[in-house]
């Protein structure tokens, strides 16, 4: 069966299979693009939008909801460039059979890379529909106006776009030539629409994948080894026999796991399955982290360089060193990853909340020895991951369960399941020297980080890059992502070397992507050490920031953001035993596309070494805004999981693997530590291109916090996080 027909069938039959709606499901949607997909397709105008006969218009985004609100900005595009009025658009997003492929949703660039591609199709849409009704009336199609989708020409005749095409497929190659309109035109894009998917979720009625339920299903759970390279030696399935709910242990090579009728059978016999791993080598302990991440075999690139550093160093008037470190972090994503597969020997149907719809049907397709047009994989939103949490492993999971059952697998990742498994962020050391002149002035910036990938995303990989790859022994592959972003700082110094010693792999755990990649961490060493010869030039820091940039959008940050926190005032006088403090920081984020500056208060507990953040400020320039409170939003997310980054989060290993797999072992930030006020200040600019909000403001905090700690203490915090004991070790 073709995937054409598999798609027509579940179409058609599609409301007998589900026990619910799928999430934004609805009139809007019922006419979807023709056509197999594929890249053929994606230059079909078809393949982008949809006018239904009722008018409704479907815009199809290869792109995800995570919880960014980019469902609502796609549709401001969409309702902005065809003038028909915003509740008319539904975006339908990552359905591999519907959707054109636009690449995974990571880095904060859907609206940057997916924004014009949108934009520009609903543009060219809307000039298709005028020359329509310009030549079913014979007057120029530049005599004609449009509302909300009703097209009126210059003798008051008037035409509707669901008169035009309703209903009937536009049956025309994309020409990517039509302009959008101006700044001056806009009158839904910078408004702050509400999300569209907020109210759902707010009342507890949005449908997640993990409520998802199909006619026969399968509950099922895979077994994994504490050692993230142990392997299976030996099943003994003779040990849940005797256990209810007609439960089945499966294998494929080293893959096993087990399905049953009910959720709570398949947990009891994962429970109680009796299994023997191969020993794997032991990992080096927590303690030496930092020194094998610089010893496992690197590939060193100078990334970037001017003058002559080393002479500089040594004819710098004052000289300064310093090495941070940021250990293995975790997505600790709320909502344990799920997923839902119904596979068949003429094609498979996967239900997932991966972020790359297309990515991840190529490597289970792999994995099931199916021709990726044969799979198909309806995006359904999950607990969000910002970065590879375990979305993409639970839908193989899922798939190979189905395959070997032959029957619908629903796979429930458990919480120590989603903190022992998931990837986590890379584990990275940063070494900078830097050196002052007389007039102290940076003249001197040697940086140097080590560090492996930060992204092993399953996709052409054969399905190696995923936990059920590996257990069925497909080779991992890797490639230089992530580590290098803004290792190279953003200030002017004469002779500057930036210097990235690529590992070959990860010492220790698993490692993917996590928010920024390796923005945080590397932002964190060149915030810090630009705080550390601020300080050592006994200059004001943001001053100092200012006197060694010329990029104009990065110094209109860090001045809104010292008028905004009212950087020349001195800090409220901290409470009784408690010292108080605020830090600055900034990012050009990858160098490239948004600028922020921040700026935080801390208070330190001088007894305990705790240290909470009650006021955050930040000024954002992202270009374009398409939504204001949508921006919003992500800069508070950001600001508030960075905070928990930077104070609370360390994962916990031993010698055969993760340790911290409950709230308990891996905390994270309260809603009583939760700052008491976030000011943002946006800097908009309609000129310029709409570049992401989804991960900048994550890069800036943990310097801002590091710095706003050496003001109230004076001592240098280098390593994260900034739990009590490190801070009581450093006070002490």
């Amino acid at each position: 069966m073709t995937a054409i027909k598999r798609r027509q069938a579940l179409q058609a039959g599609g409301a007998l299979l589900v026990s619910f709606s799928l999430p934004g499901a609805g009139q809007g949607q019922t006419a979807a693009p023709a056509g197999p997909a594929g890249p053929a397709r994606d230059q079909q105008l078809d393949a982008w939008l949809a006018v239904a006969a009722d008018g409704h218009v479907t815009a199809c985004c290869g792109k995800v909801e995570l919880g960014t609100g980019i469902q609502t900005a796609f549709g401001q595009l969409v309702a902005e460039e065809l003038d028909v009025a915003f509740g008319s658009v539904t975006v339908l997003m990552g359905d591999t059979a519907r959707c054109p492929d636009q690449g995974p949703t990571v880095g904060s660039n859907s609206l940057f890379r997916g924004g014009p591609q949108v934009r520009g199709a609903a543009a060219e849409a809307r000039q298709l529909l005028l020359a329509m009704a310009a030549a079913q009336w014979q007057v120029p199609a530049d005599s004609l106006r449009v509302q909300a989708g009703v097209v009126s020409g210059p003798a008051g005749q008037t035409t509707r776009y669901a008169d035009l095409v309703g209903g009937r497929a536009f049956s025309r190659p994309l020409q990517r030539q039509t302009a959008p309109k101006s700044a001056v035109q806009h009158r839904v894009i910078g408004q702050s629409v509400p999300r569209v998917e907020l109210p759902a979720k707010v009342l507890g009625t949005h449908a997640y994948v993990h409520n998802l339920r199909l006619p026969g299903m399968l509950h099922g759970r895979v077994l994994r080894p504490p050692h993230p390279r142990a392997m299976l030696a030996r099943v003994d399935a003779a040990s849940i026999e005797q256990l209810p709910g007609k439960v089945r242990v499966l294998r494929q090579g080293g893959f096993v796991g087990v399905v049953a009728e009910r959720e709570e059978d398949a947990i009891r016999a994962a429970r109680e399955i009796r299994l023997t791993w191969q020993s794997a080598p032991v990992l080096p302990a927590m303690a030496d982290l930092r020194a094998a991440v610089r010893a496992v075999p690197a590939v060193d690139t100078v990334l970037a360089q001017v003058g002559d550093v080393d002479a500089a160093l040594a004819g710098a008037k004052t000289r300064l060193a310093a090495e941070y470190f940021v250990p293995h972090q975790m997505h600790a994503s709320i909502g344990p990853s799920c997923a839902v597969a119904d596979v068949r020997a003429d094609g498979a149907t996967l239900w997932s909340a991966t972020q790359s719809s297309f990515l991840a049907r190529a490597s289970v397709a792999a994995l099931l020895g199916l021709p990726a047009e044969q799979v198909r994989l309806i995006w359904t939103e999950g607990s969000g991951c910002y970065g590879q949490n375990g979305a993409d492993d639970a839908t193989a999971d899922a798939a190979l369960l189905s395959q070997l059952a032959g029957r619908p697998v629903r796979v429930q990742w458990m919480r120590h399941d989603e903190h022992g498994n998931e990837p986590k962020s890379a584990a990275m050391v940063m070494a900078v020297q830097g050196g002052l002149d007389a007039q102290g002035r940076a003249v001197a910036w040697d940086y140097q980080v080590w560090s492996p990938t930060h992204s092993s995303r399953p996709g052409g990989d054969g399905g190696g890059n995923t936990l059920a790859g590996a257990q069925l022994g497909k080779p991992e592959r890797y490639g230089n992502v992530g580590a290098d972003r803004n290792a190279d700082c953003s200030y002017l110094v004469a002779h500057k070397r930036t210097t990235l010693h690529l590992s070959k792999a990860s010492p220790t755990l698993r490692v993917s992507a996590l928010r920024g990649l390796g923005a945080p961490q590397n932002t964190f060493a060149n915030e810090s050490f630009i705080d550390e010869l601020a300080a050592a030039a006994q200059a004001d820091p943001v001053a100092f920031r200012l006197q060694h940039l010329q990029d104009e959008r990065a110094i209109a940050v860090l001045k809104a953001v010292a008028e905004l926190a009212r950087w020349r005032e001195p800090p409220a006088a901290a409470p009784a035993g408690w010292a108080a403090g605020r830090g600055v920081a900034f990012v050009h984020y990858d160098n490239a596309t948004t600028y922020v500056a921040v700026v935080v208060s801390v208070l330190v507990e001088s007894a305990s070494g705790r240290v909470r953040v009650p006021q955050v400020a930040v000024a954002h320039d992202c270009g374009l805004i398409v939504n204001p409170d949508g921006v919003k939003n992500q800069i508070e997310g950001n600001v508030v999981q960075a905070i928990s980054r930077a104070l609370l989060e360390e994962v916990q290993y031993g010698a055969s693997g993760v340790t911290s797999l409950d709230w308990a072992g891996y905390p994270i930030l309260r809603f009583s530590d939760v700052p008491e006020r976030i000011a943002i200040t946006l800097i908009n600019r309609p000129d310029k291109p709409m570049v992401g909000a989804g991960e900048a403001t994550t890069a800036p905090v943990a310097a801002a916090i590091a710095n706003a700690i050496f003001k109230a203490t004076g001592r240098r915090l280098r390593s994260l996080p900034f739990t009590p004991a490190r801070v009581r070790s450093a006070l002490a």
